[in-house]
């Protein structure tokens, strides 16, 4: 354990917009999470010598006073190599800006608690060059398909600006259960997160929790199920998965939104993860005035399970 002092950090312009709970983390590495969200709700931490919360966005040339910390001095490990491997194939688009990845299934976008290392920690150990390399946006561990990554801070205030004012095009594909009316398609129902026991982080629908609007759209229907395709536009957690079930529709292979019985059949024809897909991703970036239009192919997994349906 090593103790670091009160030390003293100006904000300089390429960590502007960054909040200061995420700009912690990153500069105190080796201290736990739950100990910098500590400090930051007992005041300890002080940007231009007053409190901030964990929200706070950060402006060039703010000065944080962060407090003495114990520092876990770990000897520098690498991920899997055939992990990083496997990354390196499913790299969809790339240019001196962004990083756009096919993400697959099951690995979590962020290291935690018993994840030791999350998609971002090891596309930084892939491009060494850029320890800056951000996420745009996030998706559940268990989805797959298009992730957007920056690799500078400029482009990440850019893509996030995007985002809040709905200019950034998200397509999704889902296998969900029954047969979807064409009235049940436009779900506009406000979202709520609740913590549950252990720390288990579940969404409702709820009057009082944010708007949130998903557009469905039948693409092929089969026996008992259809494969649909969602349109965001909102960005909340789990919003797709809770939406479907909010319509009666729940997505297969969903463990914590879905149907038992229907996850139970799916897994007869090999189906043993979510069936949820960012498919494609548009959006115009200002920096270049370029237009991206990525998409990301069905894994092999979910085109194999279509196959079996028909």
């Amino acid at each position: 354990m090593e103790k670091k002092a009160v030390h003293y950090v100006v904000v300089s312009l390429d960590r502007a917009g960054q909040r200061i709970d995420n700009f912690l983390i990153n500069h105190l590495k080796g201290v736990p999470k739950a100990h910098i969200y500590r400090i930051l709700r007992k005041g300890e931490v002080r940007v231009n010598k007053k409190r901030a919360k964990p929200t706070y966005r950060l402006q060039a040339g703010d000065q944080l006073r962060v407090p003495p910390v114990q520092v876990t001095v770990t000897t520098p490990m690498t991920p899997n190599q055939e992990l990083m491997a496997f990354l390196a194939t499913r790299i969809l688009y790339e240019d001196n800006h962004l990083l756009i990845i096919n993400k697959p299934s099951g690995i979590a976008v962020h290291g935690g608690s018993g994840v030791k290392w999350g998609l971002v920690d090891t596309l930084r150990c892939m491009y060494p060059a850029l320890p800056q390399l951000e996420l745009a946006h996030r998706l559940d561990a268990e989805t797959s398909g298009c992730l957007v990554l920056a690799k500078k801070r400029s482009v990440l205030r850019e893509l996030h600006a995007l985002l809040r004012e709905g200019e950034v095009s998200k397509i999704y594909w889902a296998l969900t259960k029954g047969h979807w009316k064409k009235s049940e398609c436009h779900v506009d129902a406000s979202l709520q997160k609740n913590q549950l026991g252990g720390g288990e982080r579940i969404v409702r629908v709820h009057a009082e929790g944010k708007p949130s609007v998903t557009i469905f759209r039948t693409l092929k229907v089969f026996a008992e199920i259809s494969l649909m395709e969602a349109t965001l536009l909102t960005g909340r957690t789990h919003q797709i998965r809770v939406h479907a079930q909010y319509r009666g529709h729940p997505i297969a292979g969903d463990e914590k939104y879905g149907d038992r019985d229907l996850n139970k059949e799916m897994r007869h024809i090999g189906l043993k993860r979510l069936f949820l897909h960012a498919y494609s991703i548009e959006f115009v970036l200002p920096k270049t005035g370029e237009r991206i239009h990525v998409t990301a192919p069905l894994d092999k997994d979910l085109a194999a399970c279509l196959k079996a349906l028909e």
